[in-house]
């Protein structure tokens, strides 16, 4: 059995830092989002300017994740780990003593992405612990801790009526701080962490097609999880004209769909092959975007995001059931860069979602796109996957894609 399997292979405590550092970092990334309603009544701020704010952090993880996976190939993922998290103290203390304009939310958002890095250095530290046949499931209970966003949304609205946002960046401190002494005791150094290369040779994975297609396709799974946990507390709030901690609940609901998924749908894809999920994933996600862009009541729309939800969430597990098998290697600076394209895609739709919002005067017109989108990296999978299985083949690789 593979839970049996993963209890005899690599070192658990390292596989729980993973999960519990990402947690964290990925409960912080968020916050802006989380916070919107919050903001938007301090600022008086439009859908497309909510859009562009809580993206912020996001964009600015895609950058982060590539210095992240770089320091994380050259100097291990527990040491780039600690990095991180000292770092992402500095917004958490701004945005709790100061965050009074909206040029300080900018900045904020910014340092923010930081934490959205920690990507690069967890999925990493569960890869290189564990065999090529237990990487679906050891990267989907490290990727897990996207449930953080579970952390913001479901506790974030509620502290924030008490002391106010900013308050609840200076409360996050505590449980970063605590994972940070947690990591440094539990988390070891993966053995077989390679040997440092010129920075320039890092870079050589831009020259691969495969970095492309899984950037594509990680930018619409991961990019769709995390853009629409940043903007559905907005969504609810002024389409449904629920409170804040009510928009923060629904967002909990259908955030914990994608985030409960992700290692089921490593361990899925490590059964039957990460593509062959990924086909009817993206399948899924546009029947249910098109079923949100009706704007039906607020109970039918929930159950569509909340499987929507469940089918990215799935998909980010099966694209990094794939991507160790090609990239082993190279897998620090593969996953900032593919991490990277999904924040990239996390920031695009925030922002086609407010501004359409704004263009139209309906949110229709925003699911419909991202519907589409996910049409058309399902065409994208379908030419991708048939250079794979010729490549794999002539490698003699027998893992299932």
């Amino acid at each position: 059995m593979k839970l049996s399997e993963l209890k005899k292979s690599g070192h658990a405590p390292s596989l729980l830092s993973s999960f519990l550092y990402f947690d964290i970092s990925f409960m912080i990334w968020v916050l802006l989002g989380a916070l919107g309603v919050y903001i938007t009544a301090d600022f008086g701020l439009t859908p497309s300017q909510v859009g562009l704010i809580v993206a912020i952090p996001i964009l600015a993880g895609s950058f982060f994740r590539i210095i992240m996976g770089i320091l994380t190939d050259r100097f291990g993922p527990k040491k780039t780990a600690i990095g991180g998290m000292l770092v992402t103290m500095i917004p958490l203390l701004w945005g709790w003593l100061f965050g009074f304009t909206v040029a300080e939310l900018f900045l904020i958002g910014i340092l923010l992405g930081v934490a959205g890095a920690s990507f690069s250095a967890a999925l990493p530290m569960a890869s290189r612990w564990y065999p090529p046949h237990l990487q679906g499931l050891a990267m989907g209970i490290a990727g897990a801790g996207n449930s953080g966003t579970l952390l913001a949304t479901l506790f974030g609205p509620r502290i924030a009526e008490h002391i106010g946002w900013n308050g609840v960046f200076g409360v996050a401190l505590i449980p970063l701080t605590l994972v940070l002494f947690s990591y440094i005791f539990l988390a070891k150094e993966p053995p077989n962490q390679p040997a440092p290369k010129p920075i320039k040779e890092y870079f050589s994975v831009f020259k691969e097609k495969d970095t492309w297609y899984f950037c594509i396709l990680y930018s619409v799974t991961f990019g769709g999880f995390v853009g629409l946990a940043s903007f559905l507390s907005y969504f609810f709030s002024t389409q449904y004209g629920v409170s804040g901690v009510r928009a923060g609940d629904f967002v909990t609901l259908v955030v914990a769909a994608g985030s409960f998924l992700r290692p089921v749908g490593g361990l899925i894809a490590d059964k039957i092959g990460g593509v062959k999920l990924l086909q009817i994933l993206f399948i899924g996600v546009a029947i249910c975007m098109f079923a949100v862009s009706l704007l039906p009541p607020l109970a039918m729309v929930t159950v569509a995001l909340f499987v929507g939800m469940g089918c990215l969430g799935m998909g980010n597990g099966a694209i990094f059931q794939l991507v160790p098998q090609r990239f082993q290697k190279e897998i620090g600076m593969v996953t900032g860069v593919v991490g990277a394209a999904g924040g990239i895609g996390g920031f695009f739709l925030p922002n086609i979602l407010g501004s359409l919002k704004d263009l139209t005067g309906t949110y229709a017109a925003g699911f419909i796109t991202f519907s589409l989108i996910a049409l058309v990296a399902l065409g994208i999978l379908v030419v991708a996957q048939i250079g794979w299985r010729k490549q794999w083949k002539l490698s003699g690789k027998s893992v299932r894609i």
